[in-house]
């Protein structure tokens, strides 16, 4: 249960019961039916803007937002922010850019807009820290739950093979 190791052993004990049960599934389809629409590069990329305009209006443009088949549940990375610094002429640029894992692709709406919250919450917060997570719950009521039940979604995953 590697996602849910920082959780109290009485949450991951209750996770293990679903497990134990073979109810993590059903609870998690449940909780979470369908998948979203977002499917391209460009349809995720207005997917990002819109949330930013509607929660983040001053913050720094972002450049490129792409699904990326590199990203490595093994380092932990669902989503990345990144911010590249180029000389170019005399002039120094700056391109931030957000990726997003490919599972999302194939994921429940909620999960996708939290991984995207998460990235976005970046663009202000560099650090997980308390001001960070007030943020991200500000632009999505139930951050918590939501990031909870992604981990639990990416232990099933796990242990039925769809990772």
């Amino acid at each position: 249960m590697k996602y849910l190791q920082g959780y109290p052993v009485a949450v991951q004990q209750q996770v293990r019961q679903l497990i134990a049960d073979d109810r993590l599934g059903h609870y998690l389809a449940q909780r979470y039916p369908g998948r979203h629409e977002v499917q391209s590069d460009k349809a995720l990329y207005g997917y990002v803007m819109a949330l930013k305009q509607e929660h983040l209006k001053n913050a720094p443009a972002i450049d490129k937002v792409l699904y990326d088949n590199r990203l490595d549940l093994t380092h932990r990375a669902l989503g990345l922010h990144t911010a590249i610094s180029r000389v170019q002429g005399g002039k120094l640029k700056a391109k931030k850019e957000i990726r997003v894992a490919s599972l999302f692709r194939d994921a429940a709406p909620a999960f996708l807009q939290m991984i995207v919250v998460h990235e976005l919450a970046h663009l202000k917060e560099a650090e997980h820290n308390k001001a960070f997570y007030k943020l991200c719950d500000h632009m999505l009521p139930g951050y918590a739950q939501i990031e909870f039940d992604l981990r639990m979604y990416l232990t099933w995953r796990e242990m039925t093979g769809s990772a």
